[in-house]
């Protein structure tokens, strides 16, 4: 950074640090806004090769162009926690970008639901997802891009179906499945065969059956599938592990993206403004900035259909603050993740303040609002975060002969299936499971229906 925004990063951090904000150090670096749109992307500095982030750059890069989109800041939590700031920023508006950096460090270090997932990890995520990086390049080289690219295909598929509540590190199962021919080897096979023996094979194999497997529905499946695919190869497995290993960094970020945000939001404008060694005019244009951040709306007079997370948080904690004082909301900030937090903490009367509602869009392009009651409008806010943000889906059953049966809890879930894509998926994961997979749904009618690869 430069020597005069390295002097204003030191004085932003003395005065949170004044004002009760704890957190590990933060790294701060300039960087190309390209560079920084890569990193959005990719959702760390340097990850593991896959076309798919090559998509996802093009839409970004479309958005940014179209001004929908503009990139502030990137930060990843850990200690240190690092943050990148792009160049092309004014002093004043990465004045605020630094205070809003020191509001996330801030909640990663005390928030439970982080602090659970970075000991997990490790608290060095960026050189962990470089190392995953660097093996499966060792992989393309040793076994080739497609067959690679194959495996990846398949666990960044599969990257939101994790079991948080399990924990990245956890015991496998006492039982594997028993597939395979259960008469054991060939000698019994061919005796099996002989004239006569067709009731007494039918005898044996009932007494050897097997308990379902397995025992329970198992909804990780990225670690199912590592751990029990039949003929999964070692440097495959290790791909799955890791996709894992980061989905479960990500996750926190997911699940606490409107506390996060908001709570950045609230320190960075009370940084701002606690800030007197700041310049007026340095201040007034940080402070259109924090203007731009939190609006409700996405751009002029329109109104935004979806909640701007910078807005809806911020506007809570400064409810929270004013009613109930800053330790309070330092608690929350603790203990709560966006579920516990829109349940408790947004009120009737700041949802009517901030004029939300729940809303049907019709095809002629009109808007019918049709629900304003706060537990229905709680539950439209956080239906689209329930579990990942996937359909919940479970390995239920794996045959003798190694074919895998999912399920689809349509009646939880609250979350149809893109059938073209869920064709597309049970495809990536017969690839790497190596025999037929299912998965079983209902249609639009509510009729049971089967998909299975091969067809």
């Amino acid at each position: 950074m430069s020597h005069s925004l390295e002097r204003i990063g030191l004085s932003l951090e003395e005065l949170g640090r004044g004002l009760g904000l704890d957190y590990y150090p933060v790294q701060f670096e300039e960087v190309p806004a390209s560079f920084m749109m890569e990193i959005a992307v990719y959702g760390l500095p340097v990850r593991m090769p896959h076309w798919s982030f090559g998509v996802r750059y093009i839409y970004q890069l479309v958005q940014n162009r179209m001004g929908n989109s503009r990139l502030f800041e990137v930060v990843f939590p850990g200690n240190p926690g690092r943050a990148y700031l792009a160049k092309g920023n004014s002093i004043p508006e990465n004045t605020l970008v630094i205070a809003h950096v020191l509001g996330h460090a801030d909640f990663s270090k005390n928030n439970a639901l982080f602090k659970r997932s970075q000991e997990e990890i490790g608290y060095r995520i960026v050189e962990l997802a470089a190392s995953h990086a660097q093996r499966i390049s060792g992989a393309i080289e040793e076994y080739g891009r497609d067959r690679v690219e194959r495996v990846l295909d398949a666990a960044l598929a599969l990257e939101a179906h994790v079991d948080t509540f399990k924990g990245v590190r956890r015991q496998l199962y006492d039982d594997r499945p028993a597939t395979g021919n259960l008469s054991g080897n060939e000698f019994s096979q061919r005796f099996d065969n002989l004239p006569g023996e067709g009731r007494a094979r039918e005898e044996r194999t009932a007494a050897v059956a097997t308990p379902s497997f397995p025992p329970s529905p198992e909804h990780d499946l990225l670690w199912f599938i590592a751990n029990y695919a039949p003929d999964m190869e070692g440097w495959e497995r290790d791909i799955f592990l890791a996709v894992r290993e980061e989905s479960f960094y990500f996750y926190p970020v997911f699940a606490c993206q409107i506390m996060n945000e908001g709570w950045a939001c609230y320190w960075h404008a009370r940084l701002l403004r606690e800030a007197d060694f700041l310049p007026q005019q340095h201040y007034l244009e940080a402070i259109k900035t924090h203007s731009d951040v939190v609006r409700p709306h996405a751009a002029g007079n329109q109104v935004a259909l979806a909640p701007n997370p910078y807005h809806l948080g911020f506007c809570m904690w400064e409810k929270i603050i004013e009613e109930q004082g800053l330790e309070k909301a330092f608690e929350i900030r603790e203990n709560e993740d966006d579920f516990g937090f829109i349940r408790n903490y947004l009120t009737p009367e700041l949802a009517a303040e901030l004029e939300m509602f729940e809303y049907v869009a019709h095809k002629d392009g009109s808007i019918e609002v049709i629900e304003t009651e706060i537990d229905a409008l709680r539950d439209a806010i956080l239906g689209a975060r329930y579990n990942f943000g996937a359909p919940v889906v479970a390995a239920e059953q794996v045959d003798q002969d190694g074919a895998l049966h999912l399920v689809h809890d349509h009646a939880s879930d609250g979350r149809g299936l893109d059938l073209r894509r869920t064709e597309r998926v049970l495809e990536y994961i017969q690839q790497v499971w190596r025999r037929n997979v299912s998965l079983r749904t209902v249609d639009l009618r509510g009729a049971e229906r089967i998909l299975s690869f091969p067809a």
